[in-house]
Formats: structure tokens, sequence, C-alpha cells
């Protein structure tokens, strides 16, 4: 089998979930009959939505990652469709050597938040994740039509060492 660049970059996230001592299991999704390369069923009911960025990190030190209409799709069809009690976005960002993670919902009401600014949808939504040495890590979402610009109330501050454990916490 071919190894494709998502098999590398996922591979460090799920090493990471695979050596936690509370994993068991690890099962590809499957979707209203579509497999779902990015998507795991880890244990029995948590699900990861993995997505990584491999490029050097913009001017500001952001890692952009995209998340089109279809991807938001596939994340509210893991949690309604399967019957996952937790769903989490796993974002690992390569050049830092960091992997920031964020719940389904959070990203929800980072997303809200951006539609509400922009006053409507729109076909994609760039999370951007910063790593500033001795420091959490940032995750937000930026002002519509404005780059580099914060919009507020998307700002989350992930601390470094909580991916993998906060998967398996009750």
């Amino acid at each position: 089998m071919k190894i494709e660049d998502q098999h590398l970059y996922h591979g460090a996230a799920l090493t990471q979930i695979a050596e936690n001592d509370e994993f068991t299991a690890i099962n590809p999704l499957d979707l209203l009959g579509k497999r779902l390369s990015s998507a795991f069923r880890i244990n029995d009911n948590i699900g990861v939505y993995l997505k990584y960025n491999a490029v050097k990190p913009k001017p500001n030190g952001e890692f952009p990652f995209t998340f089109s209409q279809d991807s938001l799709k596939e994340l509210a069809g893991m949690a309604e469709h399967l019957h996952l009690k937790k769903v989490f976005v796993v974002l690992v960002c390569y050049k830092a050597r960091e992997v920031c993670v964020v719940t389904l919902q959070r990203l929800k009401e980072m997303v809200a938040t951006r539609e509400k600014a922009a006053g409507k949808a729109e076909d994609q939504y760039v999370l951007l994740v910063t790593a500033p040495k001795n420091s959490q890590l940032r995750l937000y979402l930026n002002v519509p039509g404005k780059k580099g610009k914060l919009l507020k109330n998307t700002e989350t501050k992930v601390p470094r060492n909580s991916f993998p454990a906060v998967l398996f916490e009750a």
C-alpha cells in the first residue's frame, strides 16, 4: 500500500493516542456508507477528526487549517449518526511539533461567531493555530475580510500537554 502524506502526519497524533493508558481500540469511521479518511473511533465512543499542516507557518506564526462545508457536515454526522459520546478535532502542526485539540462543540461555537460577524454562512472557515514558545497553543478565527485581526470570542487557549489525555477524560 502506498503511504500518503496524511498517513505520516495523522500517525503522529494516532501514536500518541495509542500510547495513552486509557486507549483500547482504534477503528476507521464510515458515515452513511462512506469511509472518512481522516476520522477514527477511539475505544467505543470517542470520535477524532484529524487535519494536518506540514508547511512552514505564516510569518506571524499561524498554522492555517481549512474547514469546508463538507468537512463540517462530516463532523456533524460523526456526532449525530455514529452516537459518539465525544468528538474532537485534532490539528497536527507538524513544523511546530505540536498537536492542538478542540471539541466539536467549541468548533461549532467558533464557526457560529464567525457566521454572525459575516452575516452569513461561508464556503469555508480557516482555523488558525499558533504555538508561542513557553505558552499555551492558541486557536482562533479572524474577523471576516481582515487578515491578522482576531475575531472576538473565538480564541481558545489549549494547554500543550492536554493531548491525548483530554480525549479520555470523563
